[in-house]
């Protein structure tokens, strides 16, 4: 497909890579003879619906530059003008709601990367699109590097052919731990209470059960979330019919709150999880924020995380189903 719209000029970032022919992500920038303000992108974009969501699965990502996006009304405004429909986030990551469909991305601590992942690839119903705004670009760090799911399935059937498919028709069973309250000194601190949205223990293994999660109460307030068993690769319409490594197994193999393994109990062999590490980070784009970036993420194709960064940094966050 190539480009035709007049709207956007498309322009290159740093990091940004060709993956089997597609450029990731795609810059968007206005027009050379238009105007660069929030009103007229927000024109654009209602004009180029259709297309540019084309352009998200096609490139698996799009990032508008240069549009002087300054705060999260301007934002939810861009997110709002699509008509999709929102999608409450569940997960460990503590996060404040701003305005609207606008929240802030996890506010665990700058120091600590946050590990590439799905969003919410855990639970039964998660995000289409992932779509961020950076307010206060980092003045080190920070970057929210991505990475094209369906090469990390490639590199993987081509090492590990036997394990993969043998993962793939078992599933993976996650054991995650929430606390009783918030606590914002940890990137998974989200108390149970905020993360199902009620604090009747009652109701919130009803919202459990309908998310796919089993729930056991611990002696010290907090809860223990079971799931599984969960595909290791998912392929999902309109994306070329390719196999995303959608699942989280090594996100949190081994960790303090948190494990993966085989759904019949099976251990995972510490190589393969330390090698398909390595080809994650091989095949990262490592995307570097500037003020007033928006970034629409294909959830069903692209793994994300955080690098350390330095503060100030302030990115917002509006998910889409």
């Amino acid at each position: 497909m190539e480009f035709t719209c007049k709207d956007f000029k498309v322009g290159k970032c740093e990091g940004e890579k060709l993956v089997h022919g597609e450029t990731i992500p795609l810059v968007l920038q206005p027009p050379t003879d238009g105007k660069s303000d929030v009103k007229s992108l927000l024109e654009n974009l209602g004009r180029n619906k259709e297309w540019f969501e084309e352009m998200i699965i096609k490139n698996s990502a799009v990032l508008l530059r240069g549009f002087d996006v300054k705060n999260a009304e301007e934002f939810n405004d861009i997110v709002e003008v699509f008509g999709w429909e929102d999608i409450r986030y569940v997960g460990p990551a503590p996060r404040t709601h701003i305005y609207k469909r606008v929240w802030t991305a996890n506010e665990g601590p700058l120091s600590e990367f946050i590990y590439y992942h799905h969003e919410m690839v855990l639970i039964k119903e998660f995000p289409k699109k992932v779509i961020l705004f950076c307010e206060v670009p980092p003045p080190e760090g920070g970057e929210t590097p991505f990475v094209p799911s369906f090469r990390v399935t490639e590199r993987m059937l081509e090492e590990f052919p036997e394990f993969v498919e043998e993962l793939d028709k078992k599933g993976l069973r996650y054991t995650f731990t929430a606390l009783s309250k918030d606590d914002k000194s940890s990137m998974r601190g989200r108390g149970w209470e905020d993360a199902f949205g009620t604090s009747d223990p009652a109701e919130a293994e009803r919202r459990a059960k309908a998310l796919g999660m089993d729930m056991e109460w611990l002696p010290n307030g907090g809860v223990k979330t079971v799931l599984g068993p969960r595909s290791l690769t998912r392929v999902f319409d309109g994306r070329k019919g390719r196999r995303m490594w959608f699942n989280t197994m090594v996100g949190m193999h081994g960790k303090e709150l948190s494990s993966a393994m085989m759904a019949d109990g099976t251990e995972i062999p510490e190589k393969i999880v330390k090698r398909c590490e390595e080809i994650i980070e091989e095949e990262s784009i490592q995307f570097k924020w500037e003020k007033g970036d928006v970034l629409f993420l294909d959830n069903y194709a692209l793994l994300h995380g955080r690098r350390p960064s330095l503060p100030p940094r302030r990115v917002l966050v509006a998910t889409c189903k």
